[in-house]
């Protein structure tokens, strides 16, 4: 097995065109008014640099639905990859023609807590410039240090998560 690179790349204004892309094919598998399709991570927020793949938050009114949609998600090039270590996750993960992951897409039921977490922390970012220029240097570094150890580079940014996660949750609260 090739181990796989850390990349972390300066931002692309494609990225956005890439999520939009992403979100119609989904609205045609799955009942636009039934779920809402976020960009999320660090490719959705400008000038923040990336690992160049795009997460996507799916929020169902079910779990139900994304399993009963997985066949058709899976027809559009995407690997179901069931929880992945996320109780109340549907995960799936899509690959490039030349076999480079492209897109993640984590889903969750409306109202759960992980949509909230995603969604202020990426929202703080958009947000607060300099917060998002800290946390940049920080993975950039870490991509360096670790270029072929994802682990250690999450753990690397790990604290600089936690923080921006914290600030963004008093930012933000849970209403």
């Amino acid at each position: 097995m090739t181990r796989r690179r850390v990349e972390v790349v300066p931002y692309n204004p494609e990225w956005k065109t890439l999520f939009e892309n992403e979100k119609q094919l989904l609205e045609t598998i799955l009942e636009p008014a039934e779920v809402e399709i976020h960009h999320i991570g660090s490719t959705s927020v400008p000038g923040l640099s990336a690992k160049p793949i795009i997460d996507i938050m799916l929020a169902a009114d079910s779990l139900a639905q994304v399993e009963k949609a997985t066949p058709a998600i899976e027809a559009a090039g995407y690997e179901a990859k069931g929880e992945n270590g996320i109780p109340g996750r549907r995960y799936f993960q899509k690959y490039d023609e030349n076999g480079i992951r492209k897109v993640h897409l984590h889903s969750f039921e409306k109202g759960s807590h992980q949509l909230y977490r995603h969604l202020v922390f990426r929202d703080y970012l958009r947000a607060h410039p300099r917060e998002a220029s800290k946390y940049a240097v920080v993975k950039e570094i870490a991509a360096q240090k670790f270029e072929y150890d994802i682990e250690s580079y999450i753990d690397g940014k790990s604290p600089i998560v936690k923080e921006i996660e914290q600030k963004a949750m008093l930012w933000r609260p849970i209403r």
